[in-house]
């Protein structure tokens, strides 16, 4: 705001810029220090995002030097200037690297940070780096760079994962313990069938970040600010350069298309429910109900009152963590839902939730293979609770079924009533005498007793995918085949 000398014959303006001035303070009172140059010290906080996307230095500087050979290749830069600014790249990218490098909040982001400080090195050649570019392609460019690699190292951490369950599978293939449905006790199966569910739902993971991975394989370089470019750029060539398939179709989309980090970032949440659901088993099966598992001190807390207790504390936080990463996807969706075409600033603002998402995930596999690595297994504990909710009367009925040809329902209300038997008699069904049970069915023979135990019972379980521990360790076999 400007103000009038004291000489001014204008009151009436004077009193204005009075007031304005004593609005601007009032103003400033209210934002605080941070603040005190007023508007523009608020707007360049707004509008800096240095702090965020300097995270894509490697990337902008890969993509900057493709740029710049395909300019000089197709005769739009000179090959002096050319080698001038694959150099100059060169030597900004080791000063990152080696943490020398000054970035600038008033420089706004990483792609005016890494030009204004080439144009130090190499001088006005920098300025001609951006020929036939906007930011618009290249931080989508960036980003694209960014999100394949960490695709790449989070999958390489899923493997580890499926690593660590498939060690431990292989190792309980004929550990028997409880199945459960309602938490109830259901039938029995082995301890590495169970750990083999968990191979199948991090596999499915891999399988959608490749999946991802090949939809976001195109390059947005060359597609400009929206509408491409008059200058005879070889977009082809930059995508052949920087490891993508092809380049983007159509230049509109190139620059506002953000799917491929929604479909990332729902890659993630899926598999943050996976990894959820594998911690809330490893907090169950470490309560004193259920004993099934010990962890050690490396994953594990004491209280800071009750000298006896060891808590789950690393599994409980790969629990709450399933929220970072869904809220991140929520956050990328609501930032998206409403953005006409091309670019918004609103876009500035992807970079963080899928950050955040990525670190969180990347600590979370880690923390899991960890524990799953760490885990000491309670087998007898496993087997005593075996004894538990008759887990054997499938096998009473498909007994009944197989040998007295009885009809399914019918030999389920058999099954019934000899439960119920047992049950009065407070036994287990391989305990249950024979003459009790031909008091419901005279037809029952001993040879039922070859079905009631549950190492008979999950051996039988021969069915292509069911937990016979030759059945796990085929599974064990061809896993590793499919996800390592």
């Amino acid at each position: 705001m400007s103000t009038k000398s004291p000489s001014s014959p204008q009151p009436a303006a004077a009193a204005a810029n009075t007031a304005g001035a004593a609005d601007t303070a009032g103003a400033n009172a209210m934002w605080g220090g941070r603040f005190a140059a007023g508007p523009a010290a608020i707007m360049q906080s707004i509008n800096a995002s240095i702090d965020i996307d300097k995270r894509l230095y490697a990337e902008d500087i890969a993509g900057s030097k493709a740029h710049a050979a395909m300019l000089v290749k197709q005769g739009i830069l000179t090959a002096a200037d050319g080698a001038a600014i694959a150099q100059g790249l060169d030597k900004i990218k080791a000063e990152i690297d080696a943490g020398d490098f000054v970035f600038k909040t008033a420089l706004e982001d990483i792609h005016m940070n890494v030009e204004a400080r080439l144009r130090e090195l190499i001088g006005d050649a920098a300025g001609r780096l951006h020929t036939a570019r906007s930011r618009n392609d290249q931080v989508a460019t960036d980003f694209k760079l960014w999100t394949r690699r960490a695709i790449d190292e989070v999958s390489a951490a899923g493997r580890d994962l499926i690593a660590a369950l498939l060690g431990r599978a292989e190792q309980h293939a004929a550990t028997v313990m409880p199945g459960f449905t309602h938490l109830q006790p259901a039938q029995p199966i082995t301890f590495g069938h169970h750990l083999m569910a968990y191979v199948e739902m991090f596999g499915r993971d891999l399988g959608r970040l490749g999946d991802c991975r090949t939809r976001l394989n195109e390059s947005p370089l060359g597609a400009a600010a929206l509408a491409g470019t008059s200058f005879p750029i070889d977009r082809h060539a930059t995508a052949q350069t920087l490891g993508f398939d092809r380049p983007s179709a159509n230049s509109l989309d190139a620059v506002s298309d953000r799917d491929f980090a929604l479909e990332y970032l729902s890659a993630l949440s899926i598999m943050s429910i996976h990894l959820s659901r594998l911690a809330e088993e490893i907090v169950i099966w470490m309560s004193d109900g259920f004993r099934y598992i010990a962890l050690s001190d490396a994953f594990t807390t004491g209280s800071s009152i009750m000298p006896q207790k060891r808590n789950p504390d690393a599994a409980e936080l790969v629990r709450a963590k399933a929220g970072h990463v869904i809220g991140s996807l929520n956050q990328l969706l609501i930032i998206l839902k409403g953005l006409p075409l091309a670019y918004g600033k609103d876009m500035q603002d992807d970079k963080a939730p899928t950050f955040a998402a990525t670190d969180t995930i990347a600590l979370c596999l880690a923390a899991t293979a960890g524990m799953i690595r760490d885990m000491t297994v309670n087998e007898q504990r496993l087997r005593d609770a075996t004894r538990g909710g008759f887990l054997t009367a499938t096998d009473l009925a498909d007994w009944l079924v197989r040998v007295l040809n009885l009809p399914f329902r019918d030999a389920h209300h058999v099954t019934g009533s000899i439960v119920a038997k047992a049950e009065a008699a407070g036994c287990q069904l391989h305990e249950l005498p024979l003459a009790e049970m031909q008091q419901i069915d005279s037809r029952i023979t001993a040879a039922v007793f070859d079905v009631l135990g549950v190492d008979q019972s999950v051996a039988s379980r021969k069915s292509f995918g069911g937990t016979a521990p030759e059945n796990v360790r085929s599974a064990v076999i061809t896993a590793k085949e499919r996800f390592l």
